[in-house]
């Protein structure tokens, strides 16, 4: 089952078919413990958040002016502005496993960057349009991050693919120009590992543009029975194994808990 839906299709088998800027001074989740205390302001941060825009204005910035979202003309990517410290390295992270989890552990650590300044966007892989997931609705909430669903025929098409394995591929080819752009600083692909599995999306593809990426990039990617070489290529992977989950005793997923 799919972390925000009650009525998602079964992770094992495919769909029937198939949407920064500069940092605020606190922070969504508390240091890890042992952890050095963040800084009280990181360089270039602002001290206040902008007015919220009224409602169709463009995405919000939600830290320091002058950096917008999207980029500006000669914007130089995640080379800009310098946000982060010397000891930052891009990662990429991989949650995989059977048990509830995968996509929350995900979304926290976007709610992180987001809170960091990051450039953050999602690319959600089998997650219909349908869905009004509380994840997508928050990140609305909050601005300056992109959100895209496959379910949706994700936004920048100007044709109508119906059937799932393009509108997958056609994901990906735009995750790659996203990549090699550095679109984003934090780079969420979440339950990709499906379409990898079920043979829409070349493992070997994904696994050279992602060991390739330029610049400063996080990416975290989520989803069961994630492919041998996403794991051997990652820096941090995570197993989310189930112990006990509701659905065994007969309870039904539940907005604020599955979406």
């Amino acid at each position: 089952m799919t972390e925000s839906s009650a009525s998602a299709p079964s992770e094992g088998a495919p769909p029937a078919r198939a949407a920064d800027a500069g940092a605020t001074e606190s922070s969504v989740g508390a240091p890890s413990e042992g952890a050095p205390p963040a800084r009280a302001a990181d360089a270039g941060a602002s001290e206040s958040a902008p007015a919220t825009p009224p409602p169709g204005s463009p995405l919000a910035r939600h830290g320091a002016a002058g950096v917008d979202v999207p980029h500006r003309p000669g914007d130089k990517g995640s080379a800009e502005p310098k946000r982060r410290k010397r000891r930052d390295k891009p990662l990429l992270i991989v949650v995989t496993g059977h048990g509830k989890g995968k996509s929350t552990s995900a979304f926290g650590m976007l709610l992180r960057s987001w809170a960091r300044g990051y450039r953050c966007g999602v690319f959600q892989f089998v997650k219909s349009g349908k869905w009004k997931v509380g994840e997508a609705k928050a990140a609305a909430a909050l601005g300056g991050i992109d959100w895209e669903k496959m379910g949706d025929g994700w936004s920048w098409l100007s044709r109508d693919l119906v059937e799932s394995a393009d509108l997958a591929r056609e994901g990906w080819a735009e995750v790659r120009r996203a990549i090699a752009d550095e679109r984003y600083e934090f780079l969420l692909l979440d339950e990709i590992t499906y379409p990898i599995k079920w043979g829409w999306i070349a493992v070997d593809d994904v696994v050279a543009t992602l060991r390739d990426r330029p610049g400063f990039q996080h990416v975290v990617i989520t989803g069961r029975d994630a492919a041998p070489e996403l794991l051997e290529l990652a820096d941090l992977v995570s197993e989310v194994v189930k112990v006990k989950h509701p659905m065994d005793a007969g309870i039904r997923a539940q907005q604020g808990i599955e979406w």
